[in-house]
């Protein structure tokens, strides 16, 4: 049983910048945050768009039509019902959500399927944009300021690009002393907090013998008038 805050860090690539025109989906990426952190569960697919790859997109992805001629279409079971079960209820993070969601969505017309609501997405893009008013927003640019690595990207990819994804967006929450403590308090994310040490109530005994104790005061007697070990000693 899943406990705490659950929700899925998503990205797409596309045959192109228009989902409401021609373009599709030709690779889809998601991955499962608990409290804010991966919890190793992913969902990658690629898919076969019914048209060509645009020849920006095979340049930024690298994925080109021989790669997506034996895929599955996203109608698929193994795609839009396996999606549709990863994603569950939880809260989708994108970042400029608003390509994805559309994106998403115009494929899931097609199939018959429901929309999924504005409400149930959160859009990065739009969070970095106000902790950082004027400064460069794009995911590259926020993983630069939290020093997330890009040494493995050297081609977008919808997995790869939902991974770093979840690593700025728990920056974005606040870094990973979030996921120290999260009270199932019906408060949602708000409802994490820092976890505060409380004071014994009453001290731990010594481990130190009295051998020992009585062998370190002689070694102190031996340093001279007053030494600082003598003032400060319990």
């Amino acid at each position: 049983m899943i406990t705490g805050l659950r929700e899925i860090a998503f990205d797409t690539e596309t045959t192109g910048l228009h989902w409401s025109g021609d373009d599709r989906i030709i690779e889809v990426g998601a991955v499962e945050l608990i409290n804010f952190v991966p919890t190793g569960r992913t969902f990658h697919e690629r898919i076969n768009p019914r048209r060509q790859v645009s020849a920006k997109t095979i340049e930024i992805t690298g994925i080109t039509d021989e790669m997506l001629v034996d895929k599955p279409f996203f109608e698929d079971p193994r795609i839009v019902d396996a999606l549709l079960d990863f994603i569950g209820d939880a809260p989708i993070v994108a970042h400029n959500a608003s390509f994805d969601r559309g994106f998403l969505n115009a494929e899931l017309v097609r199939c018959g399927k429901p929309e999924i609501a504005l409400e149930q997405w959160v859009d990065t893009l739009a969070i970095a944009k106000k902790r950082y008013p004027g400064a460069p927003a794009s995911l590259d640019a926020l993983c630069k300021r939290f020093n997330v690595g890009l040494e493995a990207r050297s081609l977008h990819g919808a997995l790869l690009d939902s991974q770093l994804l979840a690593e700025v967006y728990l920056e974005l929450r606040g870094g990973r002393a979030r996921s120290f403590d999260f009270s199932d308090d019906g408060g949602g994310e708000d409802s994490a907090r820092f976890k505060t040490a409380k004071q014994r109530p009453s001290p731990l005994g010594s481990a130190i013998t009295a051998d020992e104790a009585e062998r370190h005061r002689e070694f102190v007697a031996t340093l001279g008038d007053n030494p600082i070990w003598a003032r400060y000693a319990s």
